[in-house]
């Protein structure tokens, strides 16, 4: 999606190099989804599921609500 709109932005960490942001993250299996620094879900999505979680993660009302694999989105708020 990032590549699709400049007003996406996407950033790959790997969690074992970098266990600081793992921990802010709470990071407990990966894929490891974060939206917005304020959602979050965990695992491989098929991409209409995947679409659907980042907008729902990023207050984008959807029409059709994800049902992720690992659980709803949560909230990541410290």
């Amino acid at each position: 999606m990032a590549l699709a709109s400049p007003q996406i932005k996407a950033v790959c960490v790997e969690a074992n190099e970098f266990p600081q942001l793992s921990n802010q993250f709470r990071v407990r299996g990966v894929p490891h989804t974060v939206i917005n620094r304020r959602a979050s879900f965990v695992g491989a999505l098929p991409e209409h599921d995947f679409v659907n979680a980042v907008l729902e993660g990023a207050g984008v009302a959807v029409d059709e609500p994800h049902e992720a694999v690992s659980g709803p989105t949560s909230d990541i708020s410290a």
